[in-house]
């Protein structure tokens, strides 16, 4: 079975075709500046990749240039739309409805809009990548993978939060979580690669992006998470200021007479390690300006590596004690300066790191010696892979 993977963003469409038999990658690419000017990037096993320059109004158009790349005589990997057995979508948001992936039904697409608002820049183009999908595909199956639903088995204790409980019965303000799909990918990759059964590990990934995320996970389930409510909770991030007092945003509002939605942007667009730094929301940026003496961009690095370290921290206590420590996304994947600079404050967990393997750039591997007593792996993550399977699984149960 063939399976189209969509993830639409507000702006850009990224997308994998899988042949699941095998899960062998076919094609993959991005459509980006949909609704400016448009650029389709394809990129097909085999053949050499294919840059298209043409306007892209909406989804509807991008999706279609999609399905023109891949059905192309020169660059595409099929010869009919009828070989797409199903399709699956990244889907930012589905509250505490969703624990696990579903087949899209008009049901299942109110309760993407309901939570519209809390996720405002994702679940439109979610959902709208879906219909758009189904117009254009009419009686292939459409999944819906939420980037929520793993984080479902969390218990109360770790999801509540302290403040009048009214709160959650009406408006389900509690913490979510995020990257859910990455999360479940790499600790089901690091248990394999460990050779023990997921069920008998307590695994701590570490998603670590422009935007990132704190999982900790024991029996394969996730028992805590450091985004919250929305993804700008947890730790410090490219731009997002991760946990903060809310007393200091009330009192910075009052102080500089900002509007709600002036206050949001602050947060969300102005602050991590961006807004410590002052020079780049891009942690290479960062580093390469540390190593030219700049003192902010230095602080920028220790406070990310202190915040993220204290995480694991909390979460070594959550699950009192750790066989194993993920890192992963871009960062995580290909920075060994920032991995050294985080466990340097985990030789208590008696973490020793392989200078040599913690310098290789997006490998799967393990990066601490055979004296370590805890082993922390660096594995790339593939949540297109994730979205597939759970794909397939729910299409050949129909």
């Amino acid at each position: 079975m063939k399976i189209l993977v969509i993830n639409c963003g507000s702006s850009s469409l990224k997308y994998q075709l899988i042949d699941m038999d095998t899960e062998t990658l076919l094609a993959k690419g991005l459509c980006e500046r949909i609704g400016i000017d448009g650029r389709l990037k394809h990129e097909a096993a085999g053949k050499t990749k294919y840059v298209c320059e043409s306007p892209l109004k909406d989804h509807k158009e991008a999706l279609k240039s999609v399905i023109n790349a891949l059905l192309d005589p020169e660059h595409g990997v099929i010869s009919s739309i009828s070989e797409i057995g199903a399709v699956g979508h990244r889907v930012a948001h589905g509250g505490d409805h969703f624990s696990h992936s579903v087949l899209v039904t008009p049901e299942v697409k109110e309760y993407i809009k309901k939570y519209i608002e809390l996720a405002p820049l994702h679940n439109p183009a979610n959902l709208e990548g879906i219909e758009v999908c189904e117009k254009l595909m009419p009686g292939v199956p459409m999944v819906a993978v939420f980037d929520t639903a793993f984080h479902q088995t969390m218990p109360e204790k770790a999801y509540l939060y302290a403040i009048p409980y009214k709160y959650y019965e009406k408006y389900k303000v509690r913490k979510y979580g995020f990257h859910g799909t990455s999360h479940k990918y790499v600790s089901q990759e690091c248990a394999r690669m460990m050779g023990i059964p997921i069920e008998n590990l307590k695994i701590i990934t570490c998603h670590l992006g422009n935007g990132g995320s704190v999982t900790a996970i024991q029996g394969g389930l996730s028992i805590d998470t450091s985004m919250g409510f929305t993804p700008l909770d947890g730790i410090a991030m490219g731009t997002r200021s991760g946990s903060i007092d809310p007393a200091a945003v009330l009192y910075l509002m009052r102080k500089e007479n900002l509007s709600v939605d002036e206050m949001d942007r602050i947060l969300n667009k102005e602050s991590g390690v961006y807004g410590i730094s002052g020079v780049s929301s891009d942690f290479r940026d960062i580093e390469e300006a540390e190593n030219e003496g700049n003192e902010r961009a230095a602080a920028a690095l220790e406070t990310f590596a202190y915040r993220v370290a204290k995480t694991i921290g909390e979460y070594v206590a959550t699950m009192n004690g750790v066989d194993a420590i993920v890192f992963t996304a871009g960062l995580g994947e290909n920075s060994g300066p920032i991995r050294q600079l985080i466990c340097s404050y985990l030789g208590y967990l008696g973490i020793e790191l392989d200078s040599y393997r913690n310098s290789l750039r997006g490998e799967a591997v393990e990066i601490t010696t055979k004296q370590s007593r805890v082993q922390v792996f660096v594995i790339p993550t593939n949540e297109e892979l994730v979205i597939a399977r759970d794909t397939k699984e729910i299409v050949e149960s129909l």
